[in-house]
């Protein structure tokens, strides 16, 4: 069985989680596919659909509701979500299952999978968790690949899969999303320091909303910056900085307890 799973992860903790899902799961072989500036994937051509990405104030990114606005609708075509969180997930995974209906997909498995924190004005609050998935939650998430795999099975052998409704919890159902602008008043103006500056590029070929150019060194366009933090997480020289951070509380990759867990 043919599948693929569209994943957006800034960092690498959700890339790393679903080649870890990739391995574990013995039915369908995953085609990995990153959104991030690259074609539109021919959905048309799979037969189950993975949709991953990491949760952003309490919902699934811009720049991935952008890709699920562009997609093809692929009526009853099986697919499951994932999201990724750090600090709290909220109602990312209901409002990712809604964004993904419109399609016309058949939600067949979800599942929010706890991360290490890469929002540096989180970790800059000693708001990290660095352990995470811990083993409990590592268990679960195993269970949870494994539940799929049986469910791939039955698809495979010709059978209608059971629509899976996802919900969330009344608490967090009834909290409002915190205001996506506090992103970029958290980040500030970005600046580049010359002195720093290698001017290697990666500033650029990782930003998701192409808010920067090179001239050689890095100049932003602050209009159509998204306030993601990926041109600071990925600095290797830490020349990005603003007024409140500067060469501090970088998550450029995946850490290496997480590494190890789903290496």
């Amino acid at each position: 069985m043919k599948g693929i799973i569209c994943y957006y992860s800034g960092s690498g903790n959700t890339k790393l989680a679903m080649e870890y899902l990739n391995k574990k799961v013995s039915t369908t072989d995953f085609n990995l596919y990153n959104v991030v500036k690259s074609e539109l994937p021919d959905l048309s051509k799979y037969d189950v659909v993975g949709f991953a990405t990491f949760t952003d104030f309490g919902d699934i990114p811009q720049y991935y509701v952008s890709f699920l606005d562009k997609i093809e609708e692929q009526p009853d075509k099986p697919a499951f979500i994932i999201n990724t969180f750090g600090a709290i997930s909220g109602k990312t995974l209901k409002l990712f299952a809604d964004r993904v209906e419109t399609k016309h997909f058949t939600i067949i498995s979800a599942y929010s999978l706890h991360t290490p924190e890469n929002y540096p004005p989180m970790r800059k609050r000693n708001i990290m968790f660095d352990k995470a998935p811990k083993p409990r939650e590592l268990k679960k998430f195993d269970t949870f690949i494994s539940r799929l795999d049986e469910i791939l099975k039955l698809i495979n052998n010709g059978q209608s899969p059971e629509k899976k409704q996802v919900k969330v919890g009344f608490l967090w159902n009834m909290l409002p999303n915190a205001p996506r602008t506090q992103a970029k008043k958290d980040f500030g103006i970005q600046q580049v320091d010359e002195n720093l500056c290698k001017e290697c590029g990666l500033c650029a070929e990782v930003c998701p909303y192409e808010a920067i150019t090179l001239s050689p060194k890095p100049v932003f366009n602050h209009e159509k910056c998204y306030g993601c933090w990926a041109c600071y997480n990925h600095c290797p020289e830490q020349a990005i900085y603003t007024r409140k951070f500067r060469g501090t509380h970088q998550y450029p990759k995946p850490n290496a307890e997480m590494v190890k867990k789903f290496g």
